[in-house]
């Protein structure tokens, strides 16, 4: 008995989800939330960061924020030149680099110790979708990493689930030209 290409199509589909969906989202200070006088540098030490998790802050929206900046930004806490803020309370910040992020509070509460250094390594837990049958295997681009799959049905799939092409720009262009491109071969 053979297996339709369609159904291999949609098992590596499914199988990209699903390594996608293994992220961890990771919140600061756990059951204490983001708030003064917690050791932000022991809670990071125990934990294990890797591209694609998530970073959350949770706290009180009318006190407290969060702002990813550099190294000197964390050692004096300041904001100057910060890459990033957030105020809503319930904040989830992708780490999509390997490198160490700085995250502080910028309502003063980085001097009361709310601050936090994470190192985010590349992700060894989060495989490619095995490799299956086809006649043209493409390379679709993720804005987190490459991933190897088998023809269009992932590209439409990615259109569908995003919204956008796979260059991160709208309007179908880029996504139709690599279609066509497939069909004409």
């Amino acid at each position: 008995m053979s297996t339709s290409p369609s159904i291999l199509h949609l098992a590596s589909a499914v199988l990209l989800l699903l390594s996608s969906a293994a992220a961890t989202d990771h919140i600061v200070g756990a059951n204490k939330g983001w708030n003064p006088g917690i050791n932000y540098t022991l809670w990071a030490n125990n934990q294990t960061f890797y591209v694609g998790d998530l970073i959350s802050f949770r706290y009180q929206k009318t006190q407290y924020n969060v702002f990813r900046v550099n190294k000197t930004g964390y050692d004096n806490c300041t904001t100057e030149g910060a890459s990033g803020n957030w105020s809503s309370g319930k904040d989830f910040i992708l780490l999509d680099k390997a490198k160490r992020y700085y995250f502080i509070c910028g309502t003063g509460g980085c001097f009361n110790g709310m601050k936090v250094s994470v190192l985010v390594h590349r992700s060894l837990r989060h495989p490619s979708p095995p490799s299956l049958p086809s006649t043209r295997p493409r390379t679709l681009l993720h804005p987190r990493r490459r991933v190897a799959v088998p023809g269009e049905f992932l590209e439409l799939l990615w259109f569908c689930l995003f919204g956008s092409d796979i260059d991160g720009s709208s309007g179908g262009c880029v996504l139709a030209n690599q279609i066509f491109d497939l069909r004409r071969t």
